[in-house]
């Protein structure tokens, strides 16, 4: 567990750590859209895919983060590629036409590899981008983020404090609890339960006997976080100040400028690409049709 690192602030001095939380959660939706923008031509999504891709290592090597903790946080989620590949390669759709080869008499299409490689990408990619949010962002300053961006919503009275101060909670609580079932389990393996090996009905008892601890701790620790606010005298409805004031500063334009135009880049070769007559390949009409350009 403690190979997760999703959820986890690391305190760094980077440019992308300084900048604005409220920026960076826009940045993000972006990235996160231009990702699942998918264009008629294997060549042209694959072309885009990657300078995506190599934007996101640009992004991880400047807020250095471990590109070894990304594939470690993914280690739970190899057993769900494998069977995506599976499904997408042995469970064929009728419109797959371009053989790869064949096991046997059984066709490999080119189109199930792409179609399955391209959504391990997309999944990378997508854990990535959250991994770099929550890495360079204080859990306080995305709940200072969000609630800025809910604020509009006060006019119909939706509670935004209250949200915000449960996501403040619920953000706070994943690596405390990722902490505590890490010690669980190392507490039950010096009594000798085995959560690797055996058959799957000792498999099952052995995650039970963590999720049972697990799930009283949980419930021990939230009663104690209500105790200890009602005893400092909460009210969600109180008007309330924030001890850190979130302000944009010149990074956050030059972080916005490079990922908007990359945004936009994308997105209006998408629109040009579902206008185009034919279904002309954009990357032939950029490089051939019009070589000038």
């Amino acid at each position: 567990m403690n190979k997760i690192t999703f959820g986890r602030y690391s305190p760094k001095n980077t440019f992308v750590h300084k900048m604005d939380p409220r920026n960076k959660i826009l940045i993000l939706i972006l990235l996160m859209v231009a990702i699942f923008l998918q264009f008629t031509y294997w060549s042209t999504t694959l072309i885009l895919s990657g300078v995506l891709l190599l934007s996101i290592i640009i992004i991880m090597i400047i807020s250095r983060i471990n590109f070894i903790e990304l594939f470690k946080s993914m280690a739970t989620m190899w057993l769900l590629i494998i069977i995506l590949m599976a499904a997408y390669i042995f469970i064929p759709m009728q419109t797959y036409q371009n053989v790869a080869f064949y096991i046997g008499t059984f066709p490999i299409y080119w189109d199930a590899i792409y179609q399955s490689g391209y959504i391990i990408l997309r999944l990378i990619m997508m854990i990535a981008l959250t991994m770099i949010l929550t890495a360079t962002t204080k859990p306080m300053d995305l709940t200072y983020a969000f609630e800025w961006y809910m604020y509009p919503l006060k006019v119909i009275r939706f509670p935004v404090s209250e949200i915000a101060m449960t996501l403040s909670i619920a953000l706070r609580f994943i690596p405390t609890l990722l902490d505590e079932t890490d010690r669980i389990m190392k507490a039950q393996a010096s009594r000798g339960v085995d959560f690797n090996h055996g058959r799957l009905g000792k498999r099952i008892k052995a995650v039970i006997s963590l999720i049972i601890p697990l799930f009283v701790s949980a419930i021990e620790r939230s009663e104690e976080l209500s105790n200890a606010m009602e005893a400092r005298g909460y009210d969600p409805k109180a008007k309330r100040t924030k001890y850190r004031l979130l302000r944009f500063s010149w990074r956050d334009l030059i972080g916005f400028i490079l990922c908007g135009a990359l945004f936009g880049g994308i997105l209006t070769l998408f629109i040009f690409d579902k206008n185009m007559e034919n279904g002309l390949n954009i990357i032939e009409y950029i490089f051939h049709v019009n070589p000038g350009f």
